[in-house]
């Protein structure tokens, strides 16, 4: 889609707010890369049989039959075996499913809020088990454990997040919470809790979204129930709606007619290069815009699971892409698939708006596609049989950090990302 620069500003940001806009706006990037008329990235179309096939093979030792579930937040806190959502189910059981299910979006919106990058040191030890968690099964397990402690509630209900108590939790709640000391940092950890007390001023300001009394994430059940028609619901509706109840939790974003666009950023190429400044404008020409919304689409994958067992039925699943963070995109630079044309950004860390981050992520989510197809294609199966989301899971997020580590000693990926705590 075009959008001119005089155009109506709610279309244009209804436009960047779509998977369409995504993948069109991250196609144009590739399209240049594979012309080699990028300034940071080329691609190399040779290594995508390679790449799909070490997939596979990942995939193949993770689910041996291909019974692949979503790529969610569940995968995590299952993580050590299924004792942990055991207890949880057999508490959610004496309530409605209404309940139930707001108990479950509560959860999960709260734990992926969480999920950016915890950083190469950091860890958890869990309560009970003393197992040691670490990266995203360590921030989601802790996450869980304060859900389950009522940190996040203030009506003493263990089963519910509410903005009263999101807007009044401190510093000391988290950093306990996730067992941080000077001897165990936390990437971003101020970052986190403002995020969160941006949340709770949120769900107070959308009672359409999140109700009242109090107003929590899981009320959003409610809001989705008023808009498909016999219990279809398109994964692009859930996305818009986290997207536009959420929107404002995220701060020092680019705005467009002063509304925040979120994970949105400039890249040069796909504008007028006698305009392109650095750093970017607060009012972008929208062409130059690449939306991304990772983590809300992280965010909305987490929650289909809990909305199909409510009962509604999950339709245009592939609508929605794959995820450009540092596991995927690190997949693809680690097997070939992405090459680096300047190789400072390997040996210094880079701000997640700048150029080189925007092209490698934007790559990595047509590259996601291209992974998908081939796979689809060696086993004969569809993308009703084999969507993009399963993938994810079987999948190139666990074959990225296992690639990660034979190449690395750390794991860390072959990009550093300086991060706040909310992107990556």
């Amino acid at each position: 889609m075009t959008i001119e620069s005089h155009a109506d500003p709610a279309a244009a940001i209804a436009y960047l707010r779509s998977p369409v806009a995504i993948r069109e706006r991250c196609q144009q990037l590739f399209d240049l890369a594979c012309a080699d008329r990028l300034r940071y990235f080329r691609v190399d179309l040779t290594q995508l049989a390679p790449t799909a096939d070490y997939v596979l093979q990942v995939m193949r030792a993770e689910y041996p039959d291909l019974n692949v579930p979503f790529h969610s937040r569940w995968r995590h806190f299952e993580g050590g075996g299924s004792a942990r959502l055991d207890q949880f189910n057999a508490e959610l059981s004496g309530l409605s499913p209404r309940d139930r299910v707001r108990a479950q979006l509560d959860l999960a919106i709260i734990s992926v809020l969480l999920d950016a990058g915890a950083g190469a040191t950091w860890k958890y030890v869990e309560p009970g088990t003393e197992q040691v968690w670490q990266r995203s099964e360590g921030l989601a397990i802790a996450s869980f454990h304060l859900f389950r402690q009522g940190v996040f509630s203030s009506t003493g209900n263990q089963l519910q997040v509410d903005a009263i108590a999101l807007q009044s939790l401190t510093l000391e709640d988290l950093s306990n919470g996730f067992q941080v000391s000077a001897t165990n940092p936390l990437v971003g950890l101020t970052g986190r809790l403002n995020l969160l007390h941006r949340l709770g001023t949120v769900l107070t300001q959308h009672p359409d979204y999140f109700g009242t009394n109090p107003p929590r994430p899981g009320n959003l059940v409610d809001y989705l129930q008023q808009h498909p028609p016999e219990q279809q619901l398109a994964a692009a509706t859930v996305l818009a709606a986290v997207l536009s109840g959420l929107g404002d939790i995220w701060a020092g974003r680019l705005t467009l007619a002063g509304v925040n666009l979120g994970d949105v950023w400039v890249h040069p190429a796909l504008g007028n290069p006698a305009t392109a400044t650095n750093p970017p404008p607060l009012q972008p020409d929208p062409q130059t815009l690449v939306p991304f919304h990772k983590l809300s689409q992280w965010l909305t994958y987490s929650l289909l699971e809990p909305l199909q067992e409510f009962g509604f039925t999950i339709t245009g699943l592939d609508d929605l892409t794959g995820l450009p963070e540092y596991r995927n995109g690190g997949l693809c630079i680690d097997l070939g698939l992405l090459q680096v044309k300047d190789p400072t950004i390997l040996e210094q860390p880079q701000s997640v708006d700048a150029e080189a981050i925007v092209e490698w992520r934007a790559l990595t989510v047509i590259c996601l596609d291209r992974i998908a197809a081939s796979i689809r294609h060696t086993l004969n199966l569809s993308a009703t049989t084999l969507p993009l989301v399963k993938v994810l899971q079987g999948g190139t997020w666990t074959a990225g950090r296992q690639i990660a580590a034979q190449r690395r000693s750390s794991g860390i990926p072959p990009i550093q990302i300086e991060s706040d705590g909310t992107v990556f």
